[in-house]
């Protein structure tokens, strides 16, 4: 189920060590991304004085694992700037073991309360796995992890493409929680939030799927 946060949600307060609580870390990147989609950004943590900070060490808020697309800079999306974000970006979120690696590091070793999987329309890695066909070089090393979706997709019927999208979002979702022994841990804990959503690039509005702030 798609829901988009659009009423007021509370603020939510760092715990006692100061960082931010995977709940609170959530609702900064739904405040930045209202302020992009209504063209009212801030531009947050972009001085050179924030640059001089980081050089001596990184504490990102989120992490967020989202598609190569051009079109879909998580910084840009959810108005952050300079280490408020671990970004990994590969076409379709799909996921290997760097991939995986690079999340788990992010948690263990930066803190990172966060992840999100971030999906948008018009994919075009999900595009390629729903028509199927012959596919040169590397490039079906992206693609096969999602026909799975795309088989779902198609056995609910409609829109098989916006479909798959979520779909194959929700999976990534799935199997980050059950990642052991580093995220799934830290999951069930409640030291870590994983949830997916979907970025329109008409609206440049981030739709979040299922329930995200309970």
């Amino acid at each position: 189920m798609a829901v988009i946060l659009a009423a007021a949600v509370p603020m939510f307060a760092a715990d006692a060590s100061g960082l931010l609580s995977p709940d609170a870390a959530l609702n900064r990147l739904i405040q930045g991304n209202r302020r992009y989609a209504s063209h009212h950004p801030r531009h947050p943590d972009q001085s050179f004085k924030r640059q001089k900070e980081l050089a001596a060490g990184q504490h990102p808020f989120a992490i967020v694992l989202g598609c190569s697309d051009s079109r879909v800079p998580p910084e840009l999306v959810f108005d952050q700037g300079l280490g408020d974000l671990f970004v990994i970006r590969v076409a379709g979120e799909t996921l290997d073991d760097e991939v995986i690696g690079s999340i788990e590091y992010a948690v263990e070793h930066l803190g990172a309360p966060l992840v999100v999987v971030l999906g948008h329309e018009k994919c075009g890695a999900v595009q390629a796995a729903v028509e199927g066909g012959q596919l040169h070089g590397h490039i079906h090393a992206l693609i096969d992890p999602i026909k799975p979706a795309v088989a779902e997709a198609k056995r609910r019927g409609g829109d098989v493409l916006s479909a798959a999208i979520d779909i194959n979002t929700e999976s990534i979702v799935r199997q980050l929680r059950d990642s052991e022994p580093i995220l799934k841990e830290a999951f069930q804990h409640g030291r870590l939030k994983v949830v997916g959503a979907r970025y329109s690039l008409g609206t440049g509005v981030v739709t979040w799927l299922g329930e995200p702030l309970r």
